[in-house]
């Protein structure tokens, strides 16, 4: 009987482990997660703070017997190193648990920005349910509440405070909203939609102090000096990797990892917002911490650490935003390539915008703001790596005739690999 280990309990964890059970029903899986909470979904966290739900509704599996019925050994600990020669984990009160084989699914932590003043009570990041607590206290309607950054992560959370009634202002470093998902046009587009919805952004502006008092002082690096009762904090995330440091498991981004999600290291794995995966489409190792993705490594983790034949066939990289009721997305090598064309459409009043970026005859990115009837035929020519041929100049002059291309070109493509096959 072997025994796998799974450093963490998000859906990367809990998705490896319930698989794990499926194809090894005799081994022993232990799950270590480091929040007292069972299992839950961060991506929960917004409909908890709108009221949608309660905590209990952010839980991964809701029976409460799920983890004892699939006889999974869920611990409440934290990992401090990885003994690789010993394969063993250290946890953080110096035991250490051996395994045969390991899952790293631990996920990305935020990032604190060295400001005076962010460990001050009402500053808050709004990452877990602790935090949201805290933020249900603070965020009542009309409380006056400053968010730093305006992300993907930081619009989701802009959604929830805004349906609270708060008096929200939005800083964000960048020249525009979302930009590393959105160029300057869609960023600037969703900025101006925010505002007409009542949301103040301040782009181009950092916060520089954080002074205590009730409210707070905040100072911001456009020379204001404001009042606030609440500040969270969404500047972005990281891989939660530091405890691999002298591992000998190799990490750029994240922890790298082959098309079998297997690391540098025989019989360790790694899944989810912390792993670099490999990316047929693109033939790069990627970070794209995205909850599908998440799930598809986890899968293909699990399935060869019960040791079946699994390849990961690709990274999904797509994002798809709903702020404050105007969707936008942004998929694969949105900014263009080197050589690449592109074609831009834009309706300023309607908030209407779709960028398409081309390398060769293949779409590889776009960005659309309100072109929501396109979003998965985009995904299908990016993903696919469809060659447009003659379609391509037909898209340059008129983007908006995407689903007459993919349907042309796309269909055609399977006809002609059906054929090959028979």
């Amino acid at each position: 009987m072997k025994r796998h280990v799974i450093l963490g309990a998000g859906p990367a964890g809990v998705i490896a482990a319930e698989t794990l059970r499926k194809h090894a029903p005799d081994d022993a899986i232990v799950v270590i997660g480091d929040e007292p909470e069972p299992p839950y979904s961060r991506m929960a966290i917004p409909y908890l703070l709108v009221g949608r739900i309660d905590e209990r509704g952010t839980y991964l599996r809701k029976h409460p017997a799920h983890y004892d019925n699939l006889r999974l050994d869920v611990r409440r600990q934290r990992a401090k190193r990885v003994d690789v020669p010993a394969r063993a984990v250290v946890l953080d009160d110096n035991t250490a648990i051996h395994f045969d084989t390991l899952l790293v699914a631990t996920g990305s932590r935020p990032v604190r920005p060295p400001i005076r003043g962010m460990d001050l009570a009402q500053v808050h990041p709004c990452w877990t349910l602790e935090d949201a607590r805290a933020i249900q206290r603070l965020a009542t309607p009309g409380a006056r509440v400053l968010q730093m950054g305006a992300g993907f992560i930081g619009c989701i959370i802009l959604e929830a405070l805004a349906a609270r009634g708060v008096q929200l202002t939005v800083v964000e470093m960048g020249d525009r909203m979302v930009p590393r998902m959105m160029g300057p046009t869609a960023g600037g587009m969703i900025k101006r939609w925010c505002e007409h919805k009542g949301v103040r952004v301040l782009t181009g502006t950092r916060v520089e102090a954080i002074e205590s008092g009730t409210p707070l002082s905040v100072r911001l690096s456009n020379g204001l000096h404001e009042s606030f009762d609440l500040v969270i904090s969404a500047t972005g995330v990281k891989p939660s990797i530091g405890f691999l440091e002298n591992s000998g498991v190799q990490c750029l981004q994240g922890v790298l990892t082959d098309e079998h999600m297997q690391t540098n290291v025989p019989g360790i794995y790694a899944a989810g917002d912390c792993a670099e995966a490999y990316d047929l489409v693109s033939g790069k190792t990627i970070v794209s911490a995205i909850q599908p993705n998440a799930a598809d490594q986890a899968y293909v983790a699990a399935v060869n650490m019960a040791g079946r034949p699994a390849v990961l066939k690709g990274v999904t990289q797509i994002n798809v935003l709903d702020t404050l009721g105007l969707i936008s997305a942004s998929f694969g090598d949105w900014q263009g390539v080197p050589g690449g064309q592109h074609a831009e459409l834009t309706d300023e009043n309607a908030f209407r915008h779709l960028s398409l970026q081309f390398d060769g005859d293949r779409l590889v990115g776009c960005n659309s703001i309100g072109w929501t009837d396109h979003v998965g035929v985009m995904r299908g020519l990016v993903e696919g790596r469809v060659p447009l041929g003659d379609w391509k100049d037909r898209l340059l002059h008129d983007p908006t005739r995407l689903m007459e291309a993919y349907l042309a070109r796309a269909q055609a493509q399977d006809r002609w690999s059906a054929a090959k096959v028979a």
